[in-house]
């Protein structure tokens, strides 16, 4: 049973945290502790579903044995060189992650932002230098609703006004389109558009599944007009969807993935850009870089969820376990919720405001051992560790039932 100490330390370590550390985000009350699998602790004592899976970086699960036992062994060895030097791990995590993608060259970078950062310098080195496009004048079209980072210069072509105001003035050379429409994509190509930059899947958005049919489209628009396809596969990519990509459920291959979250096993960050020769063979040495990107220690655990992804265990739990838990989450429409989108084992729930906003749900299921995120006011997120069980998602979504219920 829960003491009054118990309680108190909670409040305490609550307090620290809102009173030192930067209010950038809104956190749930509960402080976390401890995890395996699916499950994680508070300092408390109490157990919580975790259907969040800090945003697919732990598509494996807190602590998967496996990823915990590469990243100790590496541990010991080496952990740091910087790229001034070759290490004994960056090459086979490259070429095996290039052999995952079906392409010749990866990039390693740290974060998802910076994979995408990372990827407009790339478009426009490749516009100038490739396709010919007019000294700085080189355009990407971006969808609306994306979500691909907090940077400077990601936030300026978002229309999400908690990520873009007040954050000014903003880069130039990037043009946005409704997402799923391939036909306004198109009308907004000209002479100077380097690259397409999209979510084969909208995470943040609510997890939006584009119409059937746009990715194949978006492929053909480009390759036909010589621009290249940049897909932000940081949250859907890796398994999630049911496929290793997001951009397999369509059979399309992009001119470069952008990868992060779950390619770090939960451990640490790791993200990567991987392309062809022809078009990440642009940059030259000393035009970018990281002093973490590459370290051998992410790059062990790196090569250690490649192995993992290889075998296709995981996609297929994640279509397993989507199909049911869609099934479960179908059942709850006109009962407190309103529509659901389901993708592999991702899922945006819209809650009835008659039964709360999205944080209130998130914070009633948190009071009954579920841990969910809201996105958007009336929406919360489910991105369960692919490790999750069957019966597991069935007691959440009865969770959520009874929360619907009040």
């Amino acid at each position: 049973m829960t003491s009054v100490a118990d309680i108190d330390d909670t409040a305490r370590i609550i307090a620290a945290e809102e009173e030192h550390v930067a209010h950038n985000y809104h956190p749930l009350p509960v402080v976390i502790a401890r995890g395996e699998g699916s499950w994680v602790t508070d300092v408390e004592g109490k157990r919580y579903l975790d259907l969040l899976s800090a945003y697919s970086a732990l598509n494996f699960g807190h602590l998967h044995p496996a990823l915990v036992a590469a990243a100790q062994e590496q541990l010991g060895r080496l952990t740091l060189t910087s790229r001034a030097y070759h290490n004994d791990r960056l090459g086979a995590f490259a070429a095996a992650l290039a052999e995952l993608c079906g392409k010749d060259l990866v990039l390693p970078m740290n974060t998802g932002a910076e994979a995408v950062e990372t990827g407009i310098k790339v478009a426009r080195a490749w516009g100038y230098r490739v396709k010919g496009i007019t000294p700085d004048r080189a355009m990407i079209v971006v969808a609306g609703g994306n979500f691909h980072g907090r940077t400077t210069t990601i936030v300026g072509f978002s229309d999400d006004a908690s990520a873009r105001d007040d954050f000014g003035p903003y880069a130039p050379g990037f043009v946005t389109v409704p997402f799923g429409d391939a036909d306004a994509l198109e009308s907004a190509i000209d002479e100077n558009t380097a690259a397409v930059l999209l979510e084969p899947v909208q995470g943040e958005a609510g997890v939006i599944v584009p119409p059937e049919g746009y990715l194949r489209a978006v492929r053909e628009i480009t390759e036909r007009n010589n621009v290249l396809f940049l897909a932000d596969e940081i949250q859907s990519g890796l398994g999630r969807v049911g496929e290793t990509f997001a951009c397999d459920r369509e059979g399309v291959v992009p001119d470069l993935y952008l990868l992060g979250k779950a390619l770090g096993g939960g451990i640490l960050p790791l993200s990567a850009v991987v392309g062809n020769t022809d078009v990440l063979g642009v940059l030259r040495p000393g035009e970018h870089g990281s002093t973490f990107g590459g370290n051998p220690l992410a790059a062990a655990v790196g090569l250690r969820v490649v192995e993992m992804l290889s075998s296709g265990e995981f996609q297929q739990r994640a279509r397993a376990l989507g199909e049911h838990l869609e099934q479960r989450l179908n059942g709850l429409l006109g009962h407190g919720v309103t529509g659901v989108r389901i993708a592999g084992l991702w899922a945006g729930v819209d809650i009835d405001p008659a039964a709360g906003t999205g944080r209130e749900v998130a914070e009633r299921l948190l009071a009954r051992g579920v841990l969910v995120k809201d996105t958007h006011g009336q929406t919360i997120r489910m991105a369960p560790p692919l490790v999750i069980r069957s019966t597991e998602l069935d007691w959440a979504v009865e969770q959520l039932r009874l929360v619907l219920e009040g």
